[in-house]
């Protein structure tokens, strides 16, 4: 399946948590004031590749376990998207999505967009909501500005209502052997 990239980043440390491999997909009509990616917003340019050929590459990476997909705006490529996603989800990746869109318009489209449904069912945190310059904030992890939200899709799932995806918490033990 075809897919057309802005870009990629093998090593990303800063598109998530641990290091991921991050998809930049090319095109976005959101078109946010100080979006830290501009030149993916035209429709126009890009890589225009395969889904299989982004696959090959992430699996060829052998460092990283989790996949970030963004943009560009991966919704308005969700057919593309999906299958890739569905692909990673298959073969144990952990996979995040950065959206302009809200959960909540994702899953009133999903009930007529078989492709943004599919993508939605394979994304593990949904990184939600438009960039708005006015709220940036270097000081939140994996969001731009205060309005995004972090949402673990399937504990939202559960519960009927938005969830926040929190890392998970690490203390370190000291081994019974000491």
């Amino acid at each position: 399946m075809d897919i057309n990239l802005y870009g990629a980043v093998p090593d990303s440390i800063v598109d998530g948590p641990g290091l991921r491999y991050a998809v930049f997909v090319q095109g976005c009509s959101h078109a946010c004031p100080g979006c830290h990616n501009p030149e993916s917003q035209p429709r126009e340019g890009g890589t225009l590749t395969t889904t299989d050929a982004v696959l090959a590459d992430i699996r060829a990476n052998g460092l990283v376990h989790d996949v970030t997909l963004s943009g560009g705006e991966p919704f308005e490529q969700a057919a593309a998207c999906a299958h890739l996603a569905r692909q990673l989800k298959e073969e144990g990746y952990g996979v995040w999505a950065y959206t302009g869109y809200l959960y909540e318009d994702l899953v009133r489209l999903a009930e007529h967009e078989v492709a943004v449904r599919e993508l939605l069912d394979n994304v593990d945190v949904l990184v939600d909501g438009p960039f708005v310059q006015a709220r940036k904030s270097l000081s939140l992890k994996w969001c731009g500005s205060s309005n995004q939200r972090l949402i673990d899709v399937a504990a939202t799932r559960a519960a009927g209502r938005v969830v926040t995806w929190e890392p998970p918490s690490f203390v370190p033990q000291k081994p019974p052997s000491w």
